[in-house]
């Protein structure tokens, strides 16, 4: 997985982690505020826009950790090709409901919407260099099966 570096992946992660705690505060403050509106919809809209945009930045950060493990060896390539998928096609906001949140709330909703398009990027060219290389995370197996295999015998054979 050598297309990805982890530093990428680490400014990345700070950046998410960021994101997801300002979110939750601009939220709960909006959350707070209408309350004390006797707008039904409103409400419902404004949680249903929080609920949507963190989950978003949910995917992201569960995406990102999945690669800080692998890049800490905690996750083997084939473990994190099988289990660190990025939800593909995420729900976009609905602008009906983002013209309605203030001007800084609707500016966090896109700012979750550009991470999530960067990790989808970031995703697709991880996993089309991998369709490049011919055959995929079976051949990297392999591959690393085979170098394995070269070491032990290297020091058998002397």
């Amino acid at each position: 997985m050598p297309s990805i570096h982890p530093r990428i992946v680490e400014a990345l992660y700070s950046e998410a982690l960021v994101l997801a705690d300002v979110l939750r505060e601009r939220f709960e403050r909006l959350r707070n505020d209408a309350s004390a509106t006797e707008d039904e919809l409103l409400r419902v809209q404004f949680s249903c826009e929080a609920l949507r945009t963190t989950t978003r930045v949910m995917h992201c950060l569960a995406w990102l950790l999945n690669h800080r493990a692998y890049f800490a060896g905690e996750l083997s390539e084939l473990q994190l090709r099988r289990h660190g998928r990025l939800i593909a096609n995420y729900p976009a906001s609905d602008p009906a409901a983002l013209d309605m949140l203030p001007a800084d709330a609707r500016l966090l909703v896109h700012e979750s919407e550009r991470l999530y398009e960067r990790i989808t990027r970031l995703e697709r060219a991880w996993r089309s260099e991998d369709g490049r290389n011919g055959g995929g995370q079976n051949v990297s197996v392999i591959d690393r099966l085979r170098e394995r295999l070269d070491e032990r015998f290297a020091g058998t054979a002397g």
